[in-house]
């Protein structure tokens, strides 16, 4: 049975890091838009999804069933009148993206994992709006070096407590493959669910959650905070087959 709505991780399910859709990918989502609504959800600000997700589809895709939550959740949009309406955005104030900066660079100089004189890949830290997100290669690094750099999350678990223990206030949490965001404290991607539950009257058991990272410390764990279904799974291919699956159900 197809579910009611079904939430998508994006870097790691529905493409690779920081990358585009196939355009297989693309025509899946466009097929699966016909039958059911589509929330993706995961760090980076609104534009990282225009780019990897809203220009990749082709034309006539149904996004008014489309539902974009950026910064883990912190923001949601939805297609009203042709273009992109923010439903809603849980903005971090000057102040406190001060703090966040201010804790994360006292955690890099405490853990030493993380050289400042290295190259970067584009900004370390990046203010979303509603979040702030520290990459420890630059925002920009190619795949195979964040691959590469914490294979077994060793160093951003490090990193996740150092900056936990100087913002108790907030939610500290591990993003990409070499990335720690910053939320409000109880904004997170079970807050994104709940809101877009509520939004749509569509009760949160006839959902489901798809992602890469639905283990402990993952990504993806807030959605075990919900009642909606989880589905892991482990590549891009995973999430096509299982995309495929619904379709030759309808």
């Amino acid at each position: 049975m197809m579910p009611k709505l079904i939430f998508f991780d994006l870097d790691g399910t529905l493409t690779e890091s920081k990358q585009a859709l196939t355009s297989e990918m693309a025509i899946l989502l466009v097929r699966l838009l016909e039958h059911t609504k589509v929330a993706i959800i995961s760090g980076g600000a609104l534009p990282q999804f225009i780019e990897q997700v809203v220009e990749p589809l082709p034309e006539g895709a149904r996004l008014e069933h489309l539902f974009i939550l950026p910064t883990s959740g912190a923001a949601l949009y939805e297609w009203q009148h042709s273009d992109w309406h923010k439903v809603y955005e849980e903005h971090l104030s000057q102040a406190q993206t001060q703090e966040i900066e201010t804790a994360m660079k006292e955690a890099i100089k405490e853990t030493g994992l993380i050289d400042l004189n290295d190259k970067s890949y584009g900004a370390r830290i990046e203010y979303r709006g509603g979040q702030v997100s520290l990459s420890a290669l630059g925002q920009g690094a190619p795949i195979n070096l964040k691959q590469a750099w914490d294979p077994d999350k060793a160093k951003r678990k490090k990193l996740q407590q150092a900056i936990a223990l100087r913002l108790p206030a907030y939610a500290v949490g591990m993003g990409g493959m070499t990335t720690i965001d910053v939320n409000k404290a109880g904004i997170d991607k079970a807050y994104g669910i709940h809101q877009l539950c509520e939004r749509l009257h569509i009760p949160e058991r006839d959902v489901l959650y798809v992602g890469d990272q639905l283990v402990p410390g993952g990504n993806d764990e807030a959605a075990f905070r919900t009642e909606a279904q989880t589905h892991a799974v482990a590549s891009l291919a995973d999430t096509s087959q299982l995309i495929q699956s619904f379709l030759a159900r309808n």
